[in-house]
């Protein structure tokens, strides 16, 4: 396939190429996208896991404050780190799974491809 331009951030998986609904013998999918992602309050701060399909709606959610619970009430806004799935199976499985890690553990995986804690959230929104 010709055309598409991909955005592919540094350790992050592409999104798959969709094809065209016009060509033969293809069947036009959606690629289903799932991402599991790390919120932080600040610096070595409070740390929010989640997953969702809309990341940059779900930040922009949680910057906005209008989502009401643990996010809003300790200013948990930060994207510190985040992950693509295909299937929401596996974006499930690996959240599940980092929530059962130590903390220290989750500020090493934010660290190693985030070592200042940089907000992620302005390269997400294009």
């Amino acid at each position: 396939m010709t055309g598409q331009p991909q955005i592919v951030i540094p350790g992050r998986r592409a999104e798959a190429p969709r094809a065209k609904a016009d060509e033969p013998g293809i069947q036009t999918r959606i690629p289903t996208v799932m991402y599991v992602y790390l919120l932080a309050s600040q610096k070595q701060g409070t740390l929010y896991l989640g997953v969702t399909r809309n990341l940059v709606r779900r930040v922009s959610q949680y910057k906005q404050k209008a989502l009401p619970g643990f996010t809003s009430r300790y200013d948990v806004r930060r994207l510190v780190w985040f992950e693509c799935y295909d299937a929401p199976a596996e974006a499930i499985a690996r959240e599940k799974e980092i929530k059962k890690w130590r903390r220290g553990w989750k500020i090493e995986l934010i660290e190693k491809e985030n070592p200042d804690w940089q907000d992620l959230h302005p390269e997400i929104v294009l």
